[in-house]
């Protein structure tokens, strides 16, 4: 993917390195679960920016299951002051925002964005806002299903024609990304 990363943004990065690097691990820390049992059932690769150093920067993500596929990209659980940044992006920019989530590629691709909220308005924010749904979230991503039968032969995500997909979901993307990364002062 590093090849194709780069024609999208020269500021993702798709790192091999299996221990710090974009690919999770599979297995899982269970000291705080009550399931023990050690390994993952799925695999995950995230394509971060440049700037992150963890899950929690903006970035493109892959996930690979037995039973599903999906890609696609945002931001998860941002730190309290990027997300603050994001929050208030929204707010004052609400038409660069909607423009990012409407436009015809992103929609058909993605619907729309997905992401965890707070029952209420966040401290400092006007439950009135036309756009307080979207403030509310605690993350901001994007994510398109694989296709049937690339979840029902995982072999399928090995063809040309799946890295194709990826790269174009990541291209449909770029308009939230685009808008998340100058939330948060990273370049895009």
């Amino acid at each position: 993917m590093a090849p194709r990363l780069k024609k999208i943004s020269k500021h993702f990065v798709a790192d091999p390195r299996l221990n710090g690097g974009s690919v999770f691990r599979i297995y899982k820390d269970g000291r705080f679960s009550k399931d023990k049992s050690p390994y993952k059932t799925h695999g995950g690769v995230q394509f971060r920016h440049a700037r992150g150093k963890d899950a929690h920067a903006p970035g493109f993500y892959v996930h690979l299951a037995p039973d599903e596929i999906f890609y696609g990209g945002g931001i998860w659980h941002p730190p309290a002051p990027q997300l603050l940044n994001i929050r208030e992006a929204i707010r004052d920019k609400g038409k660069s925002w909607t423009s990012a989530i409407t436009g015809a590629t992103f929609k058909k691709r993605f619907k729309s964005v997905r992401g965890e909220g707070l029952t209420r308005p966040p401290r400092g924010f006007d439950g009135d806002h036309p756009l307080i749904e979207e403030i509310k979230r605690k993350s901001f991503f994007a994510m398109a299903e694989g296709k049937p039968a690339q979840a029902k032969k995982p072999a399928q995500a090995k063809k040309p024609a799946f890295v194709d997909d990826v790269e174009a979901a990541m291209r449909d993307g770029k308009p939230l990304m685009k808008f998340l990364c100058e939330a948060v002062g990273a370049p895009i």
